[in-house]
């Protein structure tokens, strides 16, 4: 009746030929123009974190799960090369990353591959314009997250938020629901390790992997 109809079946056959969730795109338009970077990860080392080892093993997983594609995963492979690579601009943009103990636990890909990877969050560590946070399992119930979550601070001090779930991503864009957002950010990064305890839980994890 309203003449949508087309449209709106285009829009759902071009959901279910990609790899990327609703709301992502848009946020990562963002995230290369962004002044400070805030995230939060569980399960997994974040995206902008990932040797491209470690990328190419969990996409071949989802491949073998049949939860996408083999073109979906080149996809998903090549947008994040991009925004790895948006990260080295100048200026360089301040990077804030807590993570799960699951994320330096859980083995991904063979000993080798998650061995390299503990390296370079290491090595993202000891950067100029970062901070890497461990959020212990001890933390336990003070873990102010159970999902991913991101917060960006643009050129101009607007702040957005990006969080998403196993099916749909959100970008949030007002100030009264993404100011509690930072502030329990800032809540889990004062409950974390400091970087100094965090890079050593990571030192301690990497020898694991021999």
């Amino acid at each position: 009746m309203f003449g949508t109809g087309d449209r709106l079946e285009r829009q759902g056959q071009a959901v279910r030929r990609t790899a990327i969730l609703e709301g992502f795109p848009e946020y990562v338009s963002n995230e290369g123009r962004a002044t400070e970077i805030r995230f939060f990860e569980l399960g997994i080392v974040p995206g902008l974190l990932q040797t491209p080892e470690y990328a190419s093993a969990i996409t071949t997983g989802a491949v073998r799960r049949g939860a996408i594609t083999e073109q979906q995963a080149d996809e998903r492979l090549a947008l994040l090369a991009k925004r790895q690579a948006s990260l080295e601009r100048i200026p360089t943009p301040q990077v804030y990353a807590v993570l799960d103990e699951s994320c330096i636990r859980r083995q991904v890909g063979d000993s080798r591959v998650m061995a390299a990877q503990l390296d370079r969050l290491v090595a993202f560590a000891e950067l100029p314009s970062t901070v890497l946070q461990v959020a212990s399992y001890d933390l336990g119930e003070r873990r102010a997250f159970d999902l991913p979550l991101y917060v960006l601070t643009m050129p101009d001090r607007s702040l957005m938020s990006y969080a998403e779930s196993a099916h749909k991503g959100h970008l949030e864009r007002e100030t009264a629901f993404v100011m509690p957002m930072l502030t329990a950010y800032h809540q889990l990064q004062a409950e974390s390790c400091s970087q100094v305890e965090s890079v050593a839980l990571v030192n301690q994890a990497r020898k694991g992997t021999r």
